[in-house]
């Protein structure tokens, strides 16, 4: 197996951990990534809010150097999956955005055919590599990990953009990779809501607020850790943790991990390799849990 592996902004920059645990994984899985070192940001709804087209222009650059590659494309960041199955799906239905897209990325060579597949690292595991083979790799079962999904609005909205009629599982693929490692699937309300990212720079105290809800609304459901897809919702859920805690006035500690971390720790991949140290919220917790 073989993709076109597109990091995004925030895995190169404030959540390294989510690249190195990523390529790792892959590793592991015998996983071939050709990462995409020269393409260019989704747009992450402000482009596109602004400049749909432009937005499609950037990922058709993408999805154009990708098709050179030969590969399906991979991405590790909810949001990045929510633009480009956006973008993919204007250009493979509009054939005249299509046109004018590739004339403008005829000036670097490029040109794409509206055909490639985009797919985010947790549909790829359960679609392309698949539950039972995954299982069969498992070497330290997470046995007693209580974990809490959560998945990131761009991953699960809008569905029509985002396969979920071929797909319709797609909402629940968290929880199966969880019981696949071994851990126990928490369920809560906020498991589908938003982190309170998109709003963090406009309203601090509300965006807090939603990301303590589901903080300690997963802790009261007695969740170990929680895992996510999306490094956006990683920073509010665990590097503004502390903050978030001061903010409401109470102790919080839930450990959050990146998908492929906890997916890791179950194949026996040593928390270092994962870049657990990394983690703002010690992981010390889950670690005894597991070893």
């Amino acid at each position: 197996m073989k993709y076109a592996f597109y990091p995004g902004c925030v895995a190169k920059g404030a959540c390294p951990e989510l690249k190195m645990s990523t390529e790792t994984l892959m590793n592991k899985l015998d996983i071939e990534l050709i990462e995409l070192k020269d393409a260019a940001c989704t747009g992450a709804g402000v482009i596109s809010e602004h400049e749909q087209e432009l937005a499609d222009t950037l990922n058709a650059r993408t999805f154009a150097m990708a098709e050179k590659i030969g590969a399906p494309l991979m991405n590790i960041c909810s949001t990045c999956q929510g633009n480009m199955s956006r973008s993919n799906n204007r250009l493979k239905n509009d054939s005249s955005l299509l046109k004018r897209v590739n004339e403008t990325l005829s000036e670097e060579g490029f040109n794409y055919s509206g055909n490639l597949s985009v797919k985010n690292l947790l549909w790829i595991l359960v679609e392309d590599y698949g539950l039972d083979k995954l299982k069969e790799k498992v070497t330290n079962p997470l046995k007693g990990l209580k974990v809490a999904p959560f998945y990131g609005c761009y991953i699960l909205r809008p569905t029509w953009d985002l396969g979920f009629k071929e797909y319709p599982a797609r909402g629940h693929y968290l929880e199966k990779l969880i019981e696949v490692c071994g851990g126990e699937a928490v369920d809560y309300s906020g498991k589908d809501k938003c982190c309170g990212f998109p709003i963090l720079t406009m309203n601090k105290k509300n965006s807090y607020a939603m990301t303590a809800n589901h903080l300690q609304e997963a802790k009261s459901k007695d969740a170990d850790c929680m895992v996510t897809p999306c490094p956006l919702c990683h920073l509010n859920l665990d590097a503004n943790q502390p903050d978030v805690a001061k903010t409401v006035g109470t102790k919080i500690d839930l450990p959050v991990l990146h998908l492929p971390q906890l997916i890791g720790l179950a194949l026996g991949i040593s928390q270092y390799e994962l870049g657990l140290d990394r983690n703002i919220i010690d992981t010390k917790n889950v670690l005894s849990a597991v070893s």
